[in-house]
């Protein structure tokens, strides 16, 4: 068995598509074949079920593949350890967010330290993020909601309240707080099913009978506070999130809506130095905000 038919074998089992994945690889679909075909003779089974020219993992397939995934992540993450070793300078972070309203002041804090580290970061759903974690793509994961998990170390690092955001011309702008139930007939602006925070909101909404009606559902939180000032909607933003002094911000009476920030990383996965310091300077920037709130 070679470590070539490992990398095509999985190329093809997460697509299921010998062409698609032939061309992710950037070799030939005959060749990518040839090799699916040689290591299953070499296993003695088959790993996938044909139907047509697509693929489908069958169970012998699927079992194989937890193997794959965790004998590729085993080599890569000695070759992440080898190469921060040899050259620490050289590193590059790899982040995954669900909440990205603190990341500029945390990337900025980080940037002061290690100037010399570049970092890569991806805004995604938990699901999306899960599957990161245990491919072994991402060195740390900033997540609201916290995700549990066997491989998964999530550690909580600040309770965030969330905030009821009305423009200054609104029935309610010149109020402190308002209760949930007030806000039924509202309309509202939000990110998608799929986020943390807003599948927390709807179900808490549901709990006082009724669901919030969204005008607006989007992929980037920091684009909300605009639609507010533009009296679109009415939007649920987390107390880190406010940078508007254009927006009234009301709290929440009668229940306490708050969300969970955690860092999450793989517990199999080696952690660099670079990403070491990573995780001292998010705790430590959400230790001191904790200590103004």
């Amino acid at each position: 068995m070679e470590l070539l038919q490992l990398q095509y074998f999985l190329a093809v089992a997460r697509l299921e598509h010998v062409t698609e994945a032939a061309r992710n690889l950037h070799v030939t679909q005959s060749s990518l074949s040839k090799t699916i075909q040689r290591l299953e003779e070499d296993l003695g089974v088959p790993l996938f079920d044909r139907v047509g020219r697509n693929l489908r993992l069958n169970e012998f397939g699927s079992r194989f593949l937890r193997r794959a995934e965790r004998a590729l992540f085993e080599l890569e993450q000695g070759k992440q350890e080898l190469s921060d070793l040899s050259h620490p300078e050289h590193n590059t972070l790899e982040l995954a967010v669900t909440t990205a309203s603190t990341l500029p002041s945390i990337l900025r804090e980080f940037r002061k330290k290690r100037p010399d580290i570049q970092f890569h970061v991806q805004m995604l759903t938990t699901k999306e993020m899960v599957t990161l974690l245990d491919r072994g793509e991402v060195d740390f994961c900033l997540s609201s909601p916290p995700i549990e998990g066997d491989d998964i170390e999530c550690q909580v690092v600040f309770i965030d309240p969330i905030l009821v955001a009305v423009p200054k011309g609104h029935r309610l702008a010149d109020r402190n707080s308002v209760s949930l139930i007030e806000l039924r007939d509202e309309w509202f602006v939000g990110v998608k099913s799929g986020y943390g925070t807003r599948d927390l909101i709807d179900s808490v909404c549901q709990s006082v009978g009724f669901t919030p009606k969204y005008v607006y559902e989007g992929d980037e939180p920091a684009r909300l506070i605009t639609l507010v000032e533009a009296e679109i909607g009415l939007a649920f933003i987390p107390s880190t999130a406010r940078n508007s002094r254009d927006i009234k911000y009301l709290q929440i009476e009668n229940h306490e809506l708050v969300r969970e920030i955690a860092l999450i990383w793989h517990k199999s996965r080696y952690i660099s130095r670079a990403a070491l310091e990573f995780r001292e300077v998010v705790v430590e920037y959400f230790g001191s905000l904790s200590k103004e709130v």
